[in-house]
């Protein structure tokens, strides 16, 4: 067995340390060791336009009722889109949609420009070619440091047989 004394562990509780940034970019480097899969969700943003952004942050949360989680930072401007009662689609990005990830992870005023989607029956936009979708609903949000934290009801959902996309230490891969 090997000696636990080589594992360097940065301790958090000290308020000096944990807001440098160099223990900050330690901190997202061992949190980008979990893989995850990528998401977009899409929304309509006030006003009714489409917006949508990728997200990683994404949790099965309960089977009855069926709920999800996912965070969302207060920077982004759009956390008037995910107030309760408000509907949203989580696209869940295929293999071949690392581009797709990278387009609604940049900012931009037109995410959708040149992008294969449709409205829902809500008038919610679902993108097309995807590995699956949940259509949702805000249940309930509660504040998580400098995110927010979105708990939402599944009311529909469709599943595919494509493998999903992933990301893993700062890379998209696939299995």
């Amino acid at each position: 067995m090997k000696n636990p004394e080589h594992i360097t562990l940065y301790d958090l509780e000290d308020s000096d340390s944990a807001g440098l940034p160099e223990v900050a970019r330690k901190l997202r480097d061992a949190l980008g060791g979990f893989a995850t899969g990528v998401t977009i969700v899409t929304s309509l943003a006030p006003g009714g336009h489409w917006a949508g952004l990728t997200v990683n942050s994404f949790s099965s949360l309960s089977l009855d009722p069926p709920l999800i989680l996912w965070c969302l930072t207060l920077e982004s401007g759009l956390v008037d889109s995910f107030k309760p009662g408000e509907k949203f689609n989580l696209n869940i990005l295929g293999k071949d949609q690392e581009e797709l990830a990278l387009k609604f992870a940049r900012p931009s005023q037109d995410r959708f420009e040149d992008v294969a989607a449709h409205p829902d029956r809500e008038g919610v936009p679902l993108l097309e070619n995807c590995s699956g979708i949940l259509n949702c609903v805000v249940e309930k949000t509660y504040p998580g440091g400098d995110h927010i934290i979105i708990v939402a009801k599944v009311v529909r959902y469709r599943e595919t047989d494509k493998p999903p996309l992933l990301f893993h230490k700062g890379r998209f891969k696939t299995f």
